[in-house]
């Protein structure tokens, strides 16, 4: 066994046999994945949930050096629920490893494709830029940011346009819970 199990149960008590049978399983997931290091299952009772069959939630979580996976799903017994959360993990790996594994037909990797692909300019600076957004931004105050970055739900940071200063600025939340605003002048 390569991987660490956590099982870890939500208002319900996880009895010796519920642990044992889950723990069993989830140690062998290493065998579909190599690269897995730790494995955690969450096994709940949701009484607020709609429908009887609904309420025994089983979630696994798989995280490796270079992974994350998670699954989820729900039951009226929390082993079936486990179970088919399992199965379902299963396929995800699997797909994760077709990705990394597939080809361009030619032998090489799509890593590899895309290594070389890669203008030389952006690979001497170190710098590589993955993905590019657009948005649109509206004049707003601060205190309109803080509550823009809730309703998003953007934890880290949000970027607006201040009404008040007419510049763009960077509204971010600091480690220890307050926030920073971060106010750029051109010099």
């Amino acid at each position: 066994m390569t991987n660490q199990v956590q099982v870890f149960g939500k208002n319900m008590d996880v009895t010796d046999n519920i642990h044992d049978y889950v723990s069993d399983k989830a140690e062998n997931l290493d065998r579909y994945l190599k690269e897995i290091d730790n494995v955690r299952v969450d096994l709940s009772y949701v009484k607020s949930a709609r429908s009887a069959t609904d309420r025994q939630v089983a979630q696994i979580t798989v995280q490796g050096p270079r992974i994350l996976l998670r699954t989820e799903e729900r039951a009226d017994d929390i082993l079936a629920a486990f179970d088919t959360a399992f199965n379902k993990m299963k396929r995800q790996i699997e797909r994760y490893k077709g990705k990394q594994d597939r080809g361009r037909g030619d032998g090489r990797s799509a890593a590899e494709v895309v290594s070389e692909s890669l203008d030389d300019d952006f690979e001497n600076e170190g710098m590589i830029i993955a993905r590019s957004k657009k948005f649109t931004v509206y004049p707003m105050v601060v205190e309109e940011a803080y509550e823009q970055m809730q309703l998003l739900e953007h934890d880290n940071f949000f970027i607006f346009y201040n009404g008040d200063t007419n510049a763009i600025n960077v509204l971010y939340r600091r480690r220890d819970g307050s926030y920073g605003l971060i106010e750029p002048e051109i010099a």
